[in-house]
């Protein structure tokens, strides 16, 4: 019977985060890392929320193993949080050297994987952990932890 209840396909993937300095976090993502502004609303006792287009989403689910192992790749020592949020650009260099600028900490600079891309980890605004990563092309390894640099 499960054929006559097809399965709902998911239209968007949204990553809501609590940002204590909303101002800061909004400047930083939008600003600094180029996400654009989609919506932006208020509500009483200073309620605020900005949605910013980020392209692209993937839910990336890992085990301890395979976190363990992107942190020992992407850093050289576990890290990382229970959540971290990767971002796709066009050149992880000039963008982990403009977040920096912008605020964010270097935790590791940018890094050839494995798997074919150059990842860079960084401490962002609103308490995150980021990985902002390029793709360098089709490596060998196919296998790897997914085509984002991390999944």
């Amino acid at each position: 019977m499960a054929a006559e209840h097809p399965i709902p396909v998911v239209r968007q993937l949204r990553l809501v985060v609590e940002a204590a300095d909303h101002e800061a976090a909004v400047a930083f993502f939008r600003d600094a890392l180029g996400l654009p502004e989609q919506a932006a609303f208020t509500g009483a006792g200073d309620a605020r929320v900005v949605i910013l287009d980020a392209g692209r989403a993937t839910l990336e689910i890992a085990n301890p193993a395979q976190k363990r192992m992107i942190d020992e790749v992407e850093v050289g020592r576990q890290v990382a949080p229970r959540i971290r949020v990767a971002f796709e650009v066009d050149d992880a260099e000039a963008t982990t050297a403009r977040l920096v600028a912008a605020g964010a900490s270097e935790i590791a600079p940018p890094t050839r994987t494995p798997w074919q891309s150059l990842n860079s980890r960084l401490g962002a605004p609103a308490d995150l952990q980021i990985t902002v990563f390029q793709e360098l092309g089709t490596g060998v390894d196919d296998d790897g932890p997914g085509h984002d640099g991390d999944d």
